[in-house]
């Protein structure tokens, strides 16, 4: 079974930088194909970036390309999301996900962490 644990959130200001982790254990994280999503209050779960099982070309929402970095690295079994410039709007609950198949990378993942909390001030 395998078990996803992010950190990293926390407070930060406005057009501050923020790196998440994804620490990955069970089996080795180049099985998967893996992504971040967010939820806000109120918000339903979105995507927001997703990364093929060894690397390859990302996938990004709208919303965080070109602020957010997604990259993994198997030989530590951890995915991060580097975010900089971040916004007030990108105060959410971070999840890390994963997956094993499927050829979208925005959608389809059935192993999530618990999530870590992200708060941007104004």
């Amino acid at each position: 079974q395998v078990q996803l644990v992010e950190s990293g959130g926390g407070l930060v200001q406005a057009g501050g930088s923020q790196k998440l982790s994804c620490v990955v254990s069970g089996r080795a994280s180049s099985t998967y194909i893996m992504g971040w999503f967010r939820q806000a209050p109120g918000k339903e779960r979105e995507f927001v970036a997703a990364i093929g099982r060894i690397g390859g070309v990302p996938s990004y929402a709208d919303s965080v390309k070109g602020r957010f970095t997604i990259s993994r690295d198997n030989a530590k079994n951890t995915l991060y999301l580097q975010m900089n410039s971040l916004k007030p709007e990108d105060t959410a609950v971070y999840y890390c996900a994963a997956k094993t198949a499927g050829v979208l990378l925005t959608t389809g993942y059935n192993y999530w962490g618990q999530g870590t909390q992200v708060t941007v001030s104004s």
